[in-house]
């Protein structure tokens, strides 16, 4: 009975909305940030690894344990079912395989032949800019981000290394690359979610993106060219490869565009390169038991950290906090542009709150698709708006699975804060986002094609 009166009073937080509820999100990602900032100011290495991120968002959970209403088992019961939420547990299991299979890879050898492959293929030039398409491609094949950026980063992060490249910015256009694919990918959760919660159909959602997604990829392309050059060229040399020990990121890629299983793809590249590995004696079948343990142990940061801030985001959201942004939002519109812009500020300050593009489209899908029918909003274009913004800000946060999962591959060279502004195309997206609600640019779809009340 006691159980049931708290969770009538938890629908009721959630529904008034509370600024309070928000303060122990707040000082999880402040005392991330500025213990970063302070330790790099005073010249320390890997500065923003010095305080574990898991840590201060375990300071953020003790105090929304202080503040919080509620009993002490109460407080427990939302902390566990929000760390062991479905998209937290999948995700977390994704961290162990993905690290398991990329230094099982590497230790037999595929890295080294895959990058030296595409030393030999690729113009130094051109290798910045080539990761941003690959990545986007890939993304959009699969309509997964994460396993993107599972696939592509320890490849690019050897790139860097081998020619001379801005290790941040090569990193950065693999992220953006893989936000770019996700976004318009018809197979992506994101999409998924952005289609089903206003009613569209996945091929107009992607059409009313395009026309300012496109541009915007354009132009990074540009400035990846041109800024993505090394400044002094490698000496010319002949790489040496082995095309058998590149077979697993083959199957790993191809496997993924054929829609298989994120698990199954990734357990079947261990086996795949372990496999090869023991062929050629990399390594035997109790090193090769090693590695794939010290794969998961190198992941281990970045699944507590999702785990404590699954926890964290469940405790926010249910006494009130995302309610309270939901509503400052709606207070904001006046018109038709006010009203596209408070949809996206919904998507992205939900997706702040709870660094998952997916649970944030699904928490503010309904708001929005209210927004859009009283202030006459095409809901391809809400769609459109809440699927971009969510991936946006998804890939901007340093405490998002994809900047943590690309920079544990870099082996502590570089933070995930130190990814963010590199991360161009994000950048340059939100331009093209603000031209398209402000100007004609980037509506022409939805202007041309009017919805019927048969639709």
């Amino acid at each position: 009975m006691e159980n049931q009166k708290e969770i009538i009073v938890s629908l009721n937080d959630r529904n008034k909305g509370s600024f309070t509820a928000l303060i122990p999100l707040l000082a999880f990602v402040v005392i991330y940030l500025l213990s970063g900032i302070i330790l790099q100011a005073k010249g320390m290495e890997m500065a923003f690894y010095q305080f574990p991120a898991p840590i201060a968002a375990a300071i953020g959970v003790i105090i929304a344990f202080l503040i919080t209403k509620g009993s002490l088992d109460y407080k427990f019961d939302t902390f566990v079912k929000g760390c062991g939420s479905e998209n937290i547990m999948i995700m977390c299991l994704i961290y162990l395989l993905a690290g398991a299979f990329s230094n099982v890879s590497s230790v037999m050898g595929g890295v080294e032949s895959t990058v030296n492959l595409g030393l030999t293929l690729i113009p130094i030039n051109f290798i910045v800019v080539g990761v941003f398409i690959i990545s986007g491609f890939i993304a959009l094949a699969t309509g997964t981000s994460v396993g993107t950026v599972v696939a592509i980063t320890p490849i690019a992060v050897a790139l860097a290394d081998k020619g001379g490249l801005n290790l941040a910015l090569t990193i950065g256009a693999v992220v953006g690359g893989s936000m770019l694919g996700d976004n318009l990918s018809v197979i992506s959760d994101t999409t998924i979610a952005a289609t089903r919660t206003q009613g569209v159909e996945m091929k107009d959602k992607f059409r009313a993106n395009m026309e300012f997604v496109i541009p915007a990829a354009l132009i990074t392309m540009i400035f990846l060219f041109v800024f993505g050059r090394p400044e002094q060229l490698p000496e010319t040399e002949k790489y040496t490869y082995n095309l058998i020990k590149i077979l697993p990121y083959l199957f790993v890629l191809g496997a993924a565009l054929k829609g298989v299983n994120v698990f199954v793809v990734l357990t079947g590249g261990i086996v795949f390169s372990g496999a090869i590995g023991l062929f050629y004696g990399d390594f035997t079948i109790l090193t090769l038991v090693q590695e794939i343990y010290s794969g998961f142990l190198g992941m281990i940061d970045i699944f507590l950290l999702s785990l404590l801030t699954g926890g964290l985001a469940h405790m926010v959201s249910e006494a009130g906090g995302l309610q309270w942004i939901i509503d400052k939002i709606r207070m904001t519109i006046k018109g038709k542009k006010s009203a596209e812009l408070g949809i996206c500020s919904l998507a992205s300050l939900t997706n702040f709150a709870t660094a998952n593009n997916t649970v944030s489209i699904l928490i503010s899908g309904e708001l929005a698709s209210q927004i859009s029918k009283e202030y006459d909003v095409d809901p391809r274009r809400t769609a459109s708006l809440l699927d971009v913004c969510a991936c946006t800000v998804q890939g901007l946060i340093p405490y998002g699975a994809q900047l943590l999962i690309a920079a544990g591959f870099t082996k502590g060279l570089i933070s995930p804060v130190e990814i963010v502004p590199y991360v161009w195309y994000l950048f340059v997206l939100i331009i093209f986002i603000l031209v398209s609600i402000f100007t004609p640019f980037g509506s022409g779809y939805v202007r041309k094609h009017p919805l019927t009340k048969a639709d």
